[in-house]
């Protein structure tokens, strides 16, 4: 589950921007390269939440106000669990930053200061093991990962293998195309070799197959 506020000055985003930005966020935070099964990045975004704060007031580290007739700065906070902030935070920092950046031209402001000045800050957070829940219960990161991929699964053994490239597998819990010449997340399973996208998978693919990690 991740959680993306946006900070924005009162009056810079209209009912229509909010709503518009609201789902730019969550398909930049998703991404579509090396995208997983479908049904699990749906899984993913369903589980992804957007808040839009005004805050009453809005003041810089020199010690003024935000001028209305300035152009407007932005804070982004996410929020998701610790496992994953090391690896989402550059994709995400860009992304959001993007998203931001495209709702600003759309409102006929420069885009490109978003980049070039400090008018946007991306902060993720991540969340302590134990310290988010769901369902009325504490959701750790593979619980998470257990709960979006769990319903798919057998859809995504039947996917087919016939058009992937030579030495790439499917990641039999995300979905997502591995290379095989490229990581050591690889299980081996009554003579099957199996790939996996990063260690969360790995470890509830063994898990559920009662295979002992080594490393």
């Amino acid at each position: 589950m991740i959680v993306i506020e946006v900070f924005a000055p009162a009056g810079v985003l209209g009912p229509a921007q909010r709503q518009r930005l609201g789902e730019r966020l969550i398909d930049a935070l998703m991404g579509t390269e090396d995208a997983h099964a479908e049904a699990v990045m749906d899984s993913a975004r369903a589980l992804t939440q957007v808040l839009v704060h005004e805050p009453a007031a809005w003041i810089t580290g020199d010690r003024r106000p935000v001028d209305p007739a300035d152009p407007p700065r932005y804070l982004i906070r996410v929020g998701a669990p610790a496992a994953w902030r090391k690896e989402m935070s550059a994709h995400a920092i860009d992304r959001l930053t993007q998203a931001l950046a495209e709702t600003e031209a759309e409102a006929g402001r420069d885009p490109d200061r978003l980049r070039d000045q400090p008018h946007a800050l991306v902060q993720v957070v991540g969340i302590a093991e134990g310290s988010l829940g769901m369902c009325g219960r504490p959701m750790g990161s593979l619980d998470l990962i257990q709960h979006m991929t769990a319903p798919h699964r057998d859809a995504i053994a039947r996917l087919s293998t016939a058009d992937l490239p030579p030495g790439t597998v499917i990641d039999p819990v995300c979905g997502m195309t591995v290379d095989l010449g490229t990581t050591d997340l690889t299980l081996e399973v009554d003579g099957t070799l199996h790939g996996f996208c990063n260690g969360q998978c790995r470890r509830i693919f063994a898990d559920e197959h009662g295979v002992p990690l080594t490393a």
